[in-house]
């Protein structure tokens, strides 16, 4: 049923005066559908160009939340072809506003702190806001205890701004360092919202604004010049009544009671036997008429006087007034306020200021229905339109547009379309993040890194970097970062992981591959060891995840004599101390002994060149010749469990094509003759003379100057000759400054 109070479908506004940017606000009801098209002058007044309003065929709202979201597209639908019909344009954003249903009010504040004097802009003030409307949110998520809040702002009211804490109503244009603002943000639960927005876009429309009804009305109601005043602004319609109270030139809360109209419609139902459509327009014409005229569900024609049917509606107005006292009480700090002013078609029925006001204790000449005298600085183009109250939250709407646009924006993020709170600052994360898109799979993902420990210090090494996720808006692809907008359409790849860590033992800084000492005078190269987890491994091993890693810097002299094959007899030394099998062999070390057979040719290393023969001590026997049979087989060194590599392979020494020990030597290992001579060096601060040879290397100081090596006193042996460090092999003259020592 269409409203008499607005123009019908025929009217036709005169738009050539008229400008392009029009609001659209619509005051989706509980008993009706309110649509209103207009726009702000340059005197801060409102412009309506055009009205009409639809009610419900059927009870698809109930207390301000819809029940029926197809019913309540339809009827949104038909007035928007209305008012296209009426101005000629077409709307695509809308403005509406929802009922207090299960409101949350949260008290917040915010401040911005400049570096140097600033004049203050409309985005630091917008910014501001934001800010508090932030803190906000929560401080209404702390009070839940939920991080998972499913609760939205549906609009806030400034109480007040501070300039350097001097409080100020406008900041715009001031100079100042700091700027603060104390606020009112009002949250409702998600349902409530989601429902309003369906029913919108159903209708084919977008969101471009929604705000809280008692919000858009006392903006209309209540001008900032009497906010001063104590005053409740009481807007009651058909499913709730909206409060909101004033004091000390701001809005200092909101709030709403599940009774309005509606209950009183009820009433007249059940007293006079009529079904809800005929209840609704008895009521409406007691406010207009002396007499009411009606049919009952017999079909009999009735006639009351209104003032007996507002008799017998008296409790629920009661009731319903009672209610509204308590919370407007409740809001104002436990004291009645000091007027009221009602708006809204509920509140026309005989009775209500009056009951109202006895219930708030205040004289009744303070409880007022306010009608067109609201709308003073309004301009109305629409030559068959009714002024009245009921046109006070539909052009709040489109005003609150002015002043607080843009609260939701909705996009579609991989088809699943979401709505995101507008601070003015979203991005594509933002939208990632609210349909719950793994963090870790927007960004390049590393592979698998792999933590070990060499000689008892801990390492990590990470895997390489993946590709970042790859990101669409609306077919052009974008950074993660991109600012979004309203109806952006968001496709995200995920991003992908790299290769894990790779680490072969050969790659370890620490890692030589092998130690070199002299065996009877002839230079041998030999296998570093290296183990992991206690097992021995090759160079080619892949380290893994929490593989512990020693890298030994020496042979035992069992482990040399093994690997070589050898089979001595007689006395053994290493760097000319006698020496037992456990005795270590580090780097340089020299090792003399008689041997019974000859080092086999699979040992000798092309690569190792013999120096000149080093004729061994007297007291040792001659050594056998080595003359290895061409078709033996060398035994295997067993050094017990020696761990595989990747490829499950035995760990292996090979020379050219053939398996070999870890040893190189030369093709024999003999003893060269050569005349002597003695020459005299200092040792550690002593007279040494060195004796029976013709030439003289490091390593021979140690048969003539006490020092044991066969304990280590330390990390490693320092060897210097005329203050250069050297190894043992390095040539010593006569004369020479010989210092050895274990350090670390």
């Amino acid at each position: 049923m269409d409203s008499a109070a607005y123009g019908a479908k025929n009217t036709v506004i005169d738009m050539s005066h008229v400008p392009d940017d029009l609001v659209f606000g619509l005051d989706i009801g509980t008993r009706s559908v309110v649509g209103t098209v207009g726009y702000k002058n340059n005197t801060n007044g409102f412009v309506a160009v055009a009205q009409t309003a639809i009610e419900h065929e059927t009870r698809a709202m109930i207390d301000g939340q819809i029940h029926d979201i197809g019913q309540v597209a339809r009827t949104i639908e038909r007035i928007r072809e209305r008012l296209e019909e009426m101005t000629g344009r077409r709307f695509q954003d809308v403005c509406i506003a929802a009922a207090g249903r299960v409101l949350k009010t949260v008290e917040s504040g915010a401040e911005i702190h400049f570096n140097s004097e600033n004049v203050v802009t409309s985005d630091q003030i917008y910014s501001l806001n934001m800010l508090g409307v932030e803190n906000a949110y929560d401080t209404l998520r702390k009070e839940l205890q939920s991080d998972d809040v499913k609760f939205y702002c549906v609009g806030y009211s400034v109480k007040q701004y501070y300039q350097n804490d001097y409080p100020i109503s406008n900041l715009e244009g001031h100079k100042c360092t700091d700027i603060r603002t104390e606020m009112i943000a009002t949250f409702l639960p998600d349902e409530v919202v989601d429902g309003l927005y369906a029913a919108v876009e159903r209708a084919g429309l977008y969101v471009a604004n929604l705000t809280l009804e008692p919000i858009a009305a006392i903006n209309v109601a209540i001008p900032e010049k009497f906010r001063l005043l104590n005053i409740a602004l009481v807007d009651v319609g058909a499913g709730t009544s909206d409060i909101s109270i004033t004091r000390d030139g701001s809005i200092i809360a909101y709030g709403m009671i599940p009774y309005a109209g509606d209950e009183v419609t009820e009433t007249i139902a059940k007293q006079y036997l009529t079904d809800f459509t005929e209840a609704d327009r008895m009521k409406c014409t007691s406010t207009e008429q002396d007499e009411v005229t009606y049919h009952d569900i017999m079909g009999l024609p009735q006639k009351i006087s209104s003032e007996e049917l507002v008799a017998s509606v008296d409790e629920t107005v009661r009731m319903i007034t009672k209610s509204i006292s308590e919370k407007i009480i409740e809001l104002n700090g436990g004291k009645p306020v000091s007027a009221i002013f009602v708006v809204g078609g509920g509140g026309k029925i005989g009775g209500f200021v009056e009951s109202l006001a006895e219930y708030q204790g205040i004289q009744k000449e303070r409880v007022a229905l306010r009608g067109s005298e609201v709308l003073g600085r309004v301009k109305f183009l629409q030559e068959d339109i009714t002024v009245d109250s009921l046109l006070v939250t539909p052009i709040g709407i489109c005003l609150n547009y002015y002043e607080q646009k843009n609260n939701f924006i909705f996009v579609t993020v991989n088809g699943e379309r979401i709505k995101l709170y507008d601070n003015n600052k979203l991005t594509i994360m933002d939208a990632a993040m609210q349909i719950g898109f793994p963090n870790e799979e927007l960004f390049p993902q590393r592979g698998d890194s792999i933590t070990y420990f060499v000689n008892g210090e801990r390492r990590m090494l990470r895997g390489e970097a993946g590709e970042a996720a790859v990101i669409h808006i609306n077919g052009k692809e974008l950074g993660i970062n991109t600012p979004i907008e309203s109806n952006d359409k968001i496709e995200i790849s995920s991003s992908t992981k790299g290769a894990a860590a790779e680490l072969m033992i050969g790659k370890l800084p620490e890692y030589k591959a092998t130690i070199n000492f002299e065996f009877n005078g002839k230079r041998i190269s030999a296998a570093r060891f290296v183990s992991v987890n206690g097992e021995l491994v090759s160079e080619f091993y892949s380290v893994k995840d929490q593989d512990d890693i020693r890298i030994l810097d020496y042979y035992t002299l069992k482990q040399v004599l093994e690997f070589m094959d050898i089979i001595y007899y007689g006395n053994i030394s290493v760097n000319n101390v006698p020496a037992q099998m456990d005795t270590k062999v580090y780097d340089n070390f020299t090792i003399r002994c008689n041997v019974e057979e000859q080092i086999p040719s699979t040992y000798v290393a092309e690569t190792f060149v013999s120096e000149e023969p080093i004729e061994i001590e007297e007291d040792l026997e001659e050594e056998a010749e080595f003359e290895p049979e061409e078709d033996a087989i060398q035994p295997e060194p067993d050094f017990g469990s020696v761990s595989r590599d990747s490829s499950q392979q035995e760990t292996s020494f090979r020379s050219g094509d053939r398996e070999s020990s870890p040893f190189s030597a030369d093709a024999s290992v003999g003893i060269g003759e050569s005349s002597t001579k003695n020459i005299a060096v200092i040792v550690n601060g002593e007279n040494v003379v060195l004796r029976n040879k013709a030439d003289y290397i490091f390593v021979d100081i140690l048969d003539f100057y006490p020092f044991d090596t066969s304990v280590a006193h330390g990390d490693h042996l320092e060897l210097r000759v005329n203050g250069v460090k050297c190894d043992f092999t390095h040539p010593v003259k006569e004369g020479d400054q010989i210092q050895i020592e274990w350090v670390g």
